[in-house]
């Protein structure tokens, strides 16, 4: 995948597109293997493999919730990584990498936080399982509160796009030229040629100033 990603960067615009949407087709069935995979070995364990072994049937019963819980571990995560995969190639077609690759890491971030609020609840069950992933949820809420911030943040600054890569801005009292806009950060070069690292809910959540560079001026005075 990696190289693939490295090919798009190197190719023009309409070799780029062939090859996301190529990619995504491929993350397509990939998705679909890992699920139907999930669904028949899930059946075999639980439901096939008793029935034709009768002497493993009472232990597989006793284990069947940490044999689920088991399987969910395994193909839930391959299953979430499949649709990052598939949501990356798809925005890939019209959007540049770091957008797409913001959309994968906040749809893995939530995949895998479903895949623990899911592990939880069948380990713990019950009127224990709601309290227990209630208080879970709070400390996990608490704890990546401000890369979740940060993460939408990005995300919406590398949809919308109100500054670009080239541009001279301001933002949270920093002068410079952006020189990339990640899921996290915003990186600035500032006219000493220090690097700084803007937090994206910093810039919108305050004013951005966008200016004209030299070019610009000089084309307008001409």
């Amino acid at each position: 995948m990696f190289n693939d990603i490295n090919l798009c960067e190197n190719m023009n615009r309409k070799e780029s597109r062939a090859l996301a949407s190529k990619n995504a087709r491929k993350a397509v069935m990939k998705l679909i293997v890992w699920i139907a995979a999930y669904i028949a070995v899930t059946l075999a364990t639980l439901i096939y493999l008793p029935a034709l072994y009768p002497p493993i049937a009472e232990l597989v019963a006793s284990y069947s919730t940490y044999i689920t819980l088991g399987l969910t571990i395994a193909f839930g995560y391959a299953i979430v990584q499949s649709i990052a995969d598939l949501a990356y190639w798809t925005i890939r077609i019209k959007q540049p990498h770091s957008t797409a690759a913001a959309a994968r890491s906040l749809i893995k971030l939530l995949g895998l936080g479903a895949i623990v609020a899911v592990v939880i609840g069948g380990a713990v069950g019950g009127a224990s399982a709601v309290a227990l992933g209630g208080f879970i949820g709070m400390v996990i809420g608490f704890a990546t509160q401000q890369a979740l911030s940060q993460a939408i943040a990005g995300m919406f600054l590398l949809l919308v796009r109100p500054i670009k890569i080239g541009d001279r801005v301001t933002v949270a009292g920093e002068t410079g030229i952006v020189e990339d806009v990640s899921t996290m950060y915003t990186k600035i070069r500032k006219e000493d040629g220090t690097l700084a690292l803007v937090p994206n809910s910093t810039i919108l959540g305050g004013k951005i100033f966008i200016h004209k560079n030299i070019k610009e001026k000089t084309e307008e005075s001409q």
